[in-house]
């Protein structure tokens, strides 16, 4: 871990250190994935790992919501529903966000922890290039 990660609360423990030991070494942000509609944690994705991009779905209420910055290039993606080995589809979802020294988000992870079997796994990332990006902060 370094010294100025920040876990937000509700992200499990297995889970945030397998998204801090994926990352590239810089201080990262990891916040929770929360269903605006009902509050719900578990979701269906869908994923771009080929471009980048993330669409999640609340498995509760089917509220949908774009993570960072995906919906700005969607209409080109190419997602697929994202499967864990033991055939589950149902995922923990939460965003590590790798910061710049002067805060600023210069790479998005998006982390899933099987509902059925508690397996961790990135399932896309992708760089930004572009400032600012406080908004993405939010948009898990």
């Amino acid at each position: 871990m370094h010294a100025d990660d920040q876990v937000g609360e509700g992200v499990s423990a297995d889970l945030a250190a397998f998204l801090r030991n994926a990352d590239d070494g810089r201080p990262v942000k990891i916040v929770p994935s929360v269903c605006g509609g009902c509050g719900g944690r578990v979701f269906f994705v869908l994923v771009d790992d080929v471009e980048g991009g993330a669409e999640r779905v609340c498995a509760g209420c089917g509220v949908r919501a774009f993570i960072a910055d995906s919906e700005e290039f969607w209409e080109d993606a190419d997602p697929g529903e994202a499967g864990c080995p033991c055939g589950s589809e149902e995922f923990e979802t939460a965003v590590a966000f790798s910061l710049a020294g002067d805060g600023s988000v210069r790479w998005v992870t998006v982390g899933l922890r099987c509902q059925k079997d508690g397996a961790v796994g990135v399932y896309a990332d992708w760089k930004i290039d572009y400032g600012p990006t406080d908004h993405l902060l939010a948009m898990v």
